[in-house]
């Protein structure tokens, strides 16, 4: 049964479907020798490889949670400098789930498991992230109200959200959805500017107890709980629901 490139390659654990198709614009993925196009299908028995290396098959999933510390960029691009593949060094291939800006911080997962990315990247399957976001200057009731009912970014408007002001200048923020910079870009909308922004929790997982900059593998008993809530996830591409 063949299957797209894009699926084929994140399945290998090689990279996320984002990411595959960055590879195959970019004209590094080959199919049986012949350069790919994004609507290729791979079928069994082809040859597939990215930068003329052929592509291994899937090894041991590896699940990390990482509480990213601001500066380190969560790209699998180890040509950028500061690059979150770089800094976490680990032994195996493994890339983000999502992403997380450069100047924020806090709790990301990397994986090579492409069915698990899929399921958690998709935002019509509705898995909470939060957040902790301080601004530039005091917010009002009018600033809250409007991040929880929604604000116009992007050529769409925000989806209703749990919004609380946790002091003059901060509140806490949890989204289903993850459009680019979104946070920053609501903020910036409506006047006001993020100067610090931390994820404090993805679905049931908080950065509780990693130290800045520090990583540490799930343990068996979390691997089963992300299991089970992902279990009735949908793997189809749709809207990045992991962003910020």
């Amino acid at each position: 049964m063949d299957t797209s490139l894009n699926k084929y390659i994140s399945e290998t654990g090689f990279c996320s479907r984002r990411e595959a198709d960055k590879y195959i614009e970019e004209c590094r993925v080959t199919i049986n020798g012949k350069d790919a196009d994004k609507g290729n299908r791979v079928k069994p028995g082809d040859t597939v490889k990215v930068d003329g290396e052929p592509l291994k098959k899937k090894s041991t999933p590896v699940y990390i949670m990482l509480n990213k510390p601001k500066g380190i960029t969560c790209t699998t691009d180890t040509n950028e400098k500061n690059n979150i593949i770089d800094y976490i060094n680990f032994k195996n291939r493994i890339f983000p789930i999502g992403r997380l800006d450069k100047l924020s911080e806090g709790l990301i997962f990397l994986t090579n498991d492409g069915d698990i990315v899929n399921k958690i990247l998709r935002a019509g399957n509705g898995h909470e992230k939060e957040y902790m976001v301080t601004l530039d200057k005091k917010s009002d009731f009018d600033f809250i109200n409007n991040m929880r009912n929604g604000v116009k970014i992007l050529n769409t408007t925000t989806k209703p959200c749990f919004v609380k002001q946790e002091a003059d200048n901060r509140f806490r923020i949890i989204l289903k959805q993850g459009l680019n910079r979104q946070i920053r870009r609501m903020c910036e909308a409506l006047g006001y500017k993020v100067v610090a922004l931390k994820r404090i929790r993805i679905m049931n997982f908080t950065v509780k107890g990693i130290e800045p900059g520090k990583w540490r593998h799930f343990t068996s008993k979390e691997i089963e709980t992300l299991n089970e809530l992902l279990k009735n996830s949908s793997k189809t591409d749709g809207e990045d629901g992991m962003g910020e």
